[in-house]
């Protein structure tokens, strides 16, 4: 009930704060015997964490997991996985000031208003530091569909507050501080953050994330549906205020004739879709597109009220990402893995021996994806 815990057979339940001694997850009804190690772990937690360029928080955390129950002699036992990463980076005097009064845009006042009591060091419990146990979680769910299944997660940023980001291809997306599927527009994207940073304000950003070698069937209508339970995940990242699946909103504008994926032996034609139909995978690719909005701690200064309720101007110090979205990528990928493996032990559990006398559709790219 505390919302603090995502999947059903798979289950993962994240805590801590941004400036308590440590954040972490459990993980429960992980498979028995996958070989796993705090290396398997670590590289996505690299992917993710602050400090790595000048365009994000320079907060400097290692993110060092550490692996504390759950695998024995390399393997995991089929028992909870507790992965914590100790915070070692916290400044919680930048937050002074915030003891009494909101952030506007932030969840200050909105956990003010549920608990009666907040933590104002760093945004504690909404602070995105939160998302390191998800991506901790999601390298472990990553594993074992790949080597079982052969699925890969892929993500990237597509547009950073008003620039649109070509997508050229995937071998960039590694190369630059961006995520971006681009090379020739690195430049103008770093000169948009350092004046962003130098007027003290913040942007939004559009990601885009897709899965690959997702099997056909998972997706359990009518409330569990595939589609919606990625929406739920996404929806829990810090700063997400919109998931498309497939051609989402564009879907609007398009016909019946356009938008409807058709068929054929060799696969389907298109993927408008996104790779689900009627809350069920089709077996092609995921595809998900996420609107994270501006930062709301900002040096500029702004209108608000104190907790008695009387006016004032707030203005945020300490250390910051001007785009929350520029570190999104490695968590939408996270969660996505999270989702769909919960959903292929769900799908196991229940049909795991429906036979069909036809082969699955294969899953044909569409162009220029």
């Amino acid at each position: 009930m505390s919302g603090s815990t995502l999947g059903e057979l798979f289950r993962v339940t994240n805590f801590g704060e941004s400036h308590g001694p440590a954040i972490g997850c459990v993980i429960d009804g992980c498979p028995p015997g996958l070989a796993l190690s705090e290396a398997d772990i670590q590289p996505e937690l690299d992917r993710r964490r602050p400090g790595t360029s000048r365009h994000v928080t320079q907060r400097q955390e290692a993110d060092r997991v550490q692996i504390l129950s759950g695998v024995y002699e390399g393997r995991t036992t089929g028992t909870p996985i507790a992965l914590l990463i100790p915070n070692t980076d916290q400044r919680s005097k930048d937050y002074g000031n915030l003891l009494d009064t909101f952030r506007p845009g932030h969840a200050d006042y909105a956990y003010w208003r549920k608990y009666g009591i907040r933590d104002p060091r760093g945004g504690g419990r909404s602070s995105a530091r939160t998302t390191a146990p998800t991506v901790a979680a999601g390298a472990v769910a990553r594993k074992w569909l790949r080597e079982r299944l052969g699925c890969t997660f892929t993500g990237w940023m597509s547009a950073l507050g008003e620039i649109e980001i070509p997508f050229e291809d995937e071998e960039h997306i590694a190369a630059n501080d961006f995520f971006a599927a681009n090379t020739s527009d690195i430049p103008r994207l770093e000169a948009f953050m350092d004046a962003l940073r130098k007027a003290g304000d913040s942007c939004g950003a559009r990601i885009e994330v897709r899965a690959r070698g997702v099997p056909a069937g998972l997706g359990e209508p009518l409330y569990d549906r595939l589609d919606a339970d990625i929406a739920h995940a996404m929806m829990g990242l810090n700063a997400v205020k919109g998931v498309e699946i497939g051609a989402g909103f564009a879907c609007v504008a398009q016909r019946g004739s356009v938008h409807g994926d058709e068929l054929t032996p060799e696969g389907f034609a298109s993927n408008h879709a996104g790779g689900v139909l009627g809350g069920i995978s089709t077996g092609q690719e995921l595809v998900v597109r996420l609107a994270i909005k501006p930062t709301s701690s900002i040096r500029i200064a702004r209108a608000s009220i104190d907790r008695a309720g009387q006016p004032t101007t707030v203005e945020t110090h300490g250390r910051h990402d001007p785009c929350v979205g520029i570190r999104a990528t490695p968590i939408a990928e996270a969660l996505l893995a999270l989702v769909v493996m919960d959903h292929v032990l769900r799908q196991r559990a229940q049909c795991g021996d429906v036979e069909l006398p036809i082969p699955a559709i294969p899953a044909a790219r569409p162009a220029g994806a």
